[in-house]
C-alpha cells in the first residue's frame, strides 16, 4: 500500500501541515475533501473512507484535527486507518495532547516525524519510544552529533531498543478474562462469551527470548495429551506484533522478544455456554395499591474456594419511584436518583453464598408501575474474581532466555471480570 500525501487539517479543513510523498496530489485535494465531508454529513452518509474522481481520502478526526491520508492507489484502507491511529499515539507521546495548538507549536518536530513514519508513501515504524531515541522534543530537531540510527530501524525488532538494563529482571503476566452475558426474562441464557487478554509487564535486560505455554487444546491433541488435563479451545486469537506467527502456526509455540514495559501479548475469545457466575433474580410484589416491593436474590455460582470482590449490582427502578427504601443481608445498598437505580455493593462475595436485598418504594399508581415495567432496563452486574478463569486457561510455563544467562522472575496472576453482564428482570 502507498499513500500519496498526509494532511493535518483544522476542523474547517484548512491545512496545518502537509507532507507530499509521491508528487501525485496537491493542496486542492484538502479543499475537495472538506467539501465532500460537508456533503456527506448533510446527507447522513458520513464514512471514514471517501472515494472521489480517482482519489481516495482516508481520515481520522481527533479532537479538532483531521489526519487525512490521500492516495490514488487501490490500498488496504483498514491498514491506513490503523496507521493513522498509531500516528495519533506518536503525536500524543511527544505533545501530551494532539490538537491544533500543539501542532502549530511543534511543526518542526511534526515534519520530522512525518518523514520518519513514512517513506515514499510506505509506512515505516510507529513506535514512539524508538522515535524518541533520535528525535528530541526538547531541541525540536534531530541531534547534529553523529547520528546512529537505533537498532530498531534496521532490525526486525522495531518494538524494542538495544541496551536496555534493569537491576531486577522480572516478568508479570496477567490472564484477564471478561465475561459477557445476557440472561432473558425467562431465566435462560440468551448469549454468552468470554473475551480474554494476556497482559504483560516486562522489566528484562538485553534482548531476551520468551516462550509461553498454555493448556491449548489444539496443541494437546497434536501431542496426544487430551486425557491428561483440561484443555481450552480458543477462538479469534490475536497476537502482539512481537510474536513469531510462523512458529505458532507450525507447532503452537508462543515465542517472542517482548517490548519493554506494558503491552497486550494476546487476546482470544470463547463462545462456549457459560454458567452465570453471579446469578440475580428479582421478584416484584405489590403489598398495596401505592407500594411496590422488589425482593432480589444474588447467588454466587462458582467454587467456595474463590470469592468475587467489588461486586456491584445495579437494580433499575421506575423513574417516578418515590423515596425508595432498602435493606440487605450483606453489603450496602444506595439509591442513585440520577441513574434511577439502586446500587447494591458487596465487597467480598464467596462462592456458594446467597444474599438478599429488599427494596420498597411508592409510585403515583400501580398501573403506572405496570406500564413502565415492560420497558425497564436489565439488571447489570460488575465483579472481579481473582485467581480464577472461567475458561480454565492455565499458563503451563513462562521461560526467559537471554545470552547473558541471568535468571528472571516470572509472576502469573489470573483475574475474571464482568464485561457486558446483564440480566433482564423477570
Amino acid at each position: 500500500m502507498s499513500v500519496s500525501a498526509l494532511f493535518l487539517l483544522d476542523v474547517k479543513g484548512r491545512p496545518l501541515i502537509y507532507r507530499d510523498y509521491r508528487g501525485e496530489v496537491s493542496t486542492k485535494h484538502a479543499e475537495k475533501f472538506i467539501m465532500k465531508i460537508n456533503e456527506l454529513e448533510d446527507a447522513g452518509k458520513l464514512s471514514p473512507i471517501i472515494h472521489d474522481d480517482g482519489v481516495t481520502y482516508i481520515y481520522l478526526l481527533h479532537v479538532n484535527v483531521y489526519l487525512l491520508a490521500v492516495t490514488r492507489d487501490n490500498v488496504n484502507a483498514a491498514s491506513i486507518v490503523v496507521f493513522l491511529h498509531r500516528l495519533v499515539d506518536v503525536f500524543k507521546h511527544y505533545f501530551e495532547e494532539l490538537e491544533e495548538e500543539s501542532i502549530r507549536d511543534n511543526f518542526v518536530v511534526v515534519y520530522e516525524l512525518l518523514d520518519e513514519v513514512m517513506d515514499y508513501g510506505y509506512p515505516q515504524f510507529t513506535e514512539a519510544r524508538i522515535l524518541s531515541e533520535y528525535i528530541k522534543t526538547d531541541a525540536y530537531r534531530m541531534e547534529v552529533a553523529a547520528v546512529k540510527p537505533p537498532m530498531a530501524v534496521t532490525n526486525a525488532v522495531s518494538w524494542r531498543s538495544e541496551g536496555i538494563r534493569h537491576k531486577k529482571n522480572e516478568v508479570f503476566l496477567d490472564v484477564v478474562e471478561s465475561v459477557n452475558l445476557l440472561v432473558g426474562s425467562s431465566g435462560q441464557v440468551v448469549s454468552s462469551e468470554v473475551v480474554g487478554t494476556l497482559k504483560m509487564r516486562t522489566f528484562l535486560s538485553g534482548m531476551p527470548e520468551c516462550k509461553l505455554g498454555l493448556n491449548d487444546k489444539v496443541l494437546f491433541e497434536a501431542q496426544g495429551r487430551t486425557n491428561r488435563q483440561k484443555a481450552v479451545e480458543m477462538e479469534d486469537i490475536r497476537f502482539h506484533q512481537c510474536v513469531r506467527l510462523a512458529r505458532f502456526e507450525n507447532d503452537r509455540t508462543i515465542s517472542f522478544i517482548p517490548p519493554d514495559g506494558n503491552f497486550d501479548l494476546m487476546t482470544y475469545r470463547l463462545s462456549q455456554n457459560i454458567k452465570p457466575l453471579v446469578w440475580v433474580e428479582c421478584l416484584v410484589e405489590h403489598p398495596s395499591r401505592s407500594r411496590t416491593d422488589y425482593v432480589v436474590k444474588a447467588r454466587s455460582q462458582f467454587k467456595e474456594r474463590s470469592a468475587a470482590t467489588n461486586v456491584e449490582i445495579i437494580l433499575p427502578l421506575p423513574q417516578d419511584a418515590i423515596v425508595p427504601q432498602s435493606r440487605c443481608s450483606q453489603g450496602t445498598a444506595v439509591y442513585a436518583p440520577e441513574r434511577s437505580a439502586m446500587i447494591w455493593t458487596i465487597k467480598s462475595f464467596p462462592g456458594g453464598k446467597e444474599y438478599l436485598l429488599r427494596v420498597n418504594f411508592n409510585l403515583p399508581s400501580v398501573e403506572a408501575e405496570e406500564e413502565v415495567h415492560g420497558k425497564m432496563p436489565p439488571i447489570k452486574v460488575k465483579f472481579e474474581i481473582p485467581y480464577f478463569t472461567v475458561s480454565g486457561l492455565q499458563v503451563r510455563y513462562l521461560k526467559v532466555i537471554e545470552k547473558s544467562g541471568y535468571q528472571a522472575l516470572p509472576w502469573v496472576r489470573y483475574i475474571t471480570t464482568a464485561g457486558n453482564y446483564e440480566i433482564r428482570m423477570m
